[in-house]
């Protein structure tokens, strides 16, 4: 997979793509056509291919699109506000990837294959969001332990075990437990 548009033409034909992948992933991964893509999105098959040359990469590369804009507009304040910044993002990933059945497939049909694209992909994926959550939270494990829960909570509502309230209610708790006030609080709780 060639490496993202540096130009300024590049990078909104590329955002276009995207822009239309997004309507496509909410359909589920089989039902994208990188045709059907370059014709909305009005470029020449050629460019998509050249960009992305399967669905399950274009759905990858909607996904680190979009975890690139969360990084973007993640707060950069105080610890005091870390919680509720560690929250929104938390919810943010969590929707992302209940509502895009398409990404969800390409993560869960993703093999991790030494030197293959997908691979390189998927890692980025992950450490992306691994250092988005871990901006808002302040701690690397607390970080970790948070992207798992929400790849449980996601697994959860895909099998009709919890409700999409449910899982939202429980990664509010979640993310509660692990903001900067939340040992405090722990400690308070644990003691009585």
């Amino acid at each position: 997979m060639a490496a993202r548009p540096s130009a300024p033409r590049q990078r909104l034909r590329y955002a276009r793509i995207l822009e239309t992948a997004a309507g496509f992933a909410r359909k589920g991964l089989d039902s994208v056509e990188l045709s059907a893509v370059a014709e909305k999105a009005d470029v020449p098959l050629g460019t998509l291919y050249r960009y992305v040359p399967t669905p399950t990469h274009l759905m990858l590369a909607l996904y680190r699109h979009q975890l690139d804009e969360l990084q973007a507009g993640a707060p950069r304040s105080s610890s005091r506000f870390r919680g509720r910044a560690l929250s929104g993002l938390a919810m943010e990933i969590f929707h992302m990837r209940v509502m895009q059945p398409a990404v969800e497939q390409c993560l869960s049909r993703g093999v991790y294959l030494p030197d293959r694209d997908t691979t390189d992909l998927l890692r980025e994926i992950d450490a992306l969001s691994e250092k988005v959550v871990l901006g808002a939270s302040g701690d690397a494990v607390g970080a970790r332990v948070l992207l798992l829960t929400v790849t449980g909570l996601v697994q959860s509502v895909r099998n009709r075990r919890l409700s999409l309230f449910e899982a939202e209610e429980d990664l509010k708790k979640a993310c509660a437990r692990l903001s900067p006030d939340a040992e405090a609080g722990f400690t308070l709780t644990r003691s009585a």
